[in-house]
């Protein structure tokens, strides 16, 4: 099994950053995509980036991209979510999440393993 436990949210102003991070552990090597979810109040759960381990490739949602940047430690098996420019619309519960595709995916179905979450409030 994986082990995920997401770190680093808490309340920024708008226009603020956050960096959030996620450790992973176990049998980690079986699951090649990490992502990072978030899920507001009323609203479904949605994409928001994702990376694969190896080499790094990346998938950004529109709503994020050049706000965003998704990395990874592999030595660390630490995925970071850094967050700039944040609005109020980002405040959500966010998740880190793990699956065993080849590509950085959006649906959160293909994610076998998810964290507890973390949340993440921006104020206005």
């Amino acid at each position: 099994q994986v082990q995920l436990v997401e770190s680093g949210g808490g309340l920024v102003q708008a226009g603020g950053s956050l960096r959030l991070s996620c450790a992973a552990s176990g049998r980690t090597f079986s699951y090649y995509i990490m992502g990072w979810f978030r899920q507001a109040p009323g609203k479904e759960r949605e994409f928001v980036a994702a990376i694969r381990w190896s080499g790094g490739s990346t998938n950004y949602a529109d709503s994020v991209k050049g706000r965003f940047t998704i990395s990874r430690d592999n030595a660390k098996n630490t995925v970071y979510l850094q967050m700039n420019s944040l609005k109020p619309e980002d405040t959500a519960v966010y998740y880190c999440a793990a699956d065993g595709g080849l590509v950085p995916t959006t649906a959160p179905s293909r994610y076998n393993y998810w964290g507890q979450g973390t949340q993440v409030t921006v104020s206005s």
